[in-house]
């Protein structure tokens, strides 16, 4: 049984400096049955998963959009891809705003209708691009009588129009991840936490799949161009949100709010809560961060660009990309799920850091292969980068303070997704700097894959350094007891070291009491 103290609490920093590689030997636990395990979750825990894991599938399906329509989107507003890629930068950057707006209040306020208003923002903003609709059709119609005529296509107009709306989408976008992530573990049989997380991630790469699946079936088969992907993401939201309100508060969350209750003025002891979490937890909110960063440069600097790369560099057609990116996304989630769940045999930390010495060996193929036969090393790679981050939801919940998991979670993934917010950038300004022979003239053509292998391998790197310096709590237990929710706030004069002692005696107490 997991102690509820982080193993490397009280230790001095040389004693854990000193401890970074023998603390990655595996546990070797007997790996469990994994469909005893999944037949361990009741069914109001399945239905808080199958929600959590529906938003965070749109989540990614509507990012994914622009990555996929780069090309279109420049022919439109006239501008290179380049200038394009800042819509994917915006996302990223205004993400964190959501994250720490939506995470303090699924903390304070609950999961349930934080999580709401949040896909009712989400759904808002992506149909005010639809609200001209019948006056386009009609243009549109008098367009094909006389070409010269003006057009309204939606709301998203001119280049500028389309920033702001990729802006307003990050705020909506930011708040969902940490939200989630609570909803669909926290209350999990420990056990099976592993396995689901590694699920649960899967759903951006399933995201990603069905992106690449509707930019085939939606953009340029209509003479609307890729505006119908977009007015098409704004629908799903809308039962994700009823299938929400059919369901209750986590169980995890209402036990918190129980405690909160007792005292006198609860907003008062949540903010005690969080004013001594920061002051216990500074040094592990920022490496979380940057964790988080070095994350984020994984998934965006080894997908974003991805598809130009394919269509500008090699000359794929646009069948070809969505083949690819299609058998991508199936090895991302097999790898998700079968790293996710490995890691409670081989521990955390160790299963990032094989992924990333795997997906480095397998960039040159992944960026080089000029054939389709680059779909091979394409299932592999993103095997190995959603491998990695398959760990990252239950790894996050572990080093997270409990009375503040969702902010902690939340806010760690999108200010890393902060850091990284200029990947795709920063690839299409280098790859512009190798221009390639044979442009039709029109399009010139650019060597992004050499720019994506050597960006890709510093991020490896990067991930595997503080892989190695970081922390690790496997099989921390989520149970609420007073002493988590009050985390940090004085109730007494005894010393932290007593309060803890305090706080796992009472957790042996409800343990023995469950068993």
């Amino acid at each position: 049984m997991a102690e509820e103290n982080p193993p490397h609490r009280g230790t001095s920093p040389s004693r854990y400096l000193a401890t970074r590689l023998s603390s990655l030997k595996p546990p070797l636990t007997r790996p469990p049955n994994p469909i005893r395990l999944l037949r361990s979750i009741n069914r109001t825990q399945w239905a808080f998963f199958a929600v959590a894991f529906a938003a965070w599938t749109w989540d990614a399906f509507d990012f994914f959009t622009v990555s996929l329509t780069v090309s279109n989107l420049a022919e439109t507003f006239g501008k290179s891809n380049t200038e394009i890629t800042w819509g994917i930068t915006l996302v990223l950057m205004f993400r964190s705003i959501g994250s720490m707006v939506f995470g303090i209040a699924a903390d304070r306020y609950g999961r349930k209708w934080p999580f709401i208003i949040n896909n009712v923002l989400f759904m808002t903003i992506e149909l005010v691009r639809v609200t001209s609709l019948p006056g386009w059709i009609a243009k549109d119609k008098l367009r094909q009588a006389d070409p010269t005529a003006p057009t309204t296509r939606g709301f998203t107009q001119t280049y500028s129009q389309f920033l702001t709306c990729r802006a307003l989408f990050g705020v909506a976008m930011g708040g969902l991840y940490g939200n989630a992530a609570a909803t669909a573990i926290e209350d999990l049989p420990p056990a099976a936490r592993g396995l689901m997380s590694g699920l649960l991630q899967q759903g951006y790469a399933f995201g990603y799949l069905l992106a690449a699946a509707f930019t085939r079936g939606l953009v340029d088969t209509t003479p609307h161009g890729w505006r119908p992907l977009f007015w098409f993401g704004a629908c799903p939201p809308l039962l994700i949100i009823l299938f929400r309100l059919m369901l209750p508060e986590t169980e995890t969350y209402t036990q918190a709010a129980a405690i909160r209750a007792r005292n006198e003025n609860a907003s008062k002891t949540f903010l005690a809560e969080g004013r001594a979490a920061l002051k216990t937890h500074w040094l592990l909110l920022v490496y979380l961060v940057l964790f988080m960063a070095g994350f984020n440069f994984m998934s965006h600097g080894s997908q974003d660009l991805y598809p130009t790369m394919l269509r500008s560099q090699f000359g794929f057609s646009q069948d070809q990309v969505t083949i690819t990116q299609v058998i991508a996304n199936l090895g991302a989630m097999l790898g998700g799920t079968v790293v996710g769940f490995s890691s409670q045999v081989f521990g955390r930390r160790l299963s990032i850091i094989v992924m990333c010495v795997v997906g480095g060996a397998l960039l040159f193929p992944y960026t080089a292969t000029s054939s389709t036969a680059i779909i091979a090393p394409a299932f592999f790679e993103q095997f190995c980068v959603q491998g990695a981050w398959g760990v990252v939801p239950i790894h996050l919940m572990e080093l997270s303070p409990g009375a503040f998991r969702t902010f902690v979670v939340g806010t760690s993934y999108q200010l890393g997704n902060l850091a990284s917010s200029a990947s795709s950038t920063i690839e299409s300004e280098l790859g512009e700097t190798f221009p390639l022979p044979g442009g039709d003239g029109v399009e010139r053509k650019f060597e992004y894959g050499k720019v994506i292998c050597i960006f890709m391998g510093c991020v490896y790197g990067f991930v595997v350094l503080l892989t190695v310096l970081g922390p690790e709590h496997l099989g921390k237990r989520f149970d609420v007891v007073e002493g988590d929710v009050a985390e940090g706030v004085a109730s007494g004069s005894g010393t932290v070291a007593e309060k803890d002692s305090e706080r796992g005696a009472r957790e042996e107490g409800v343990v023995v009491g469950r068993a």
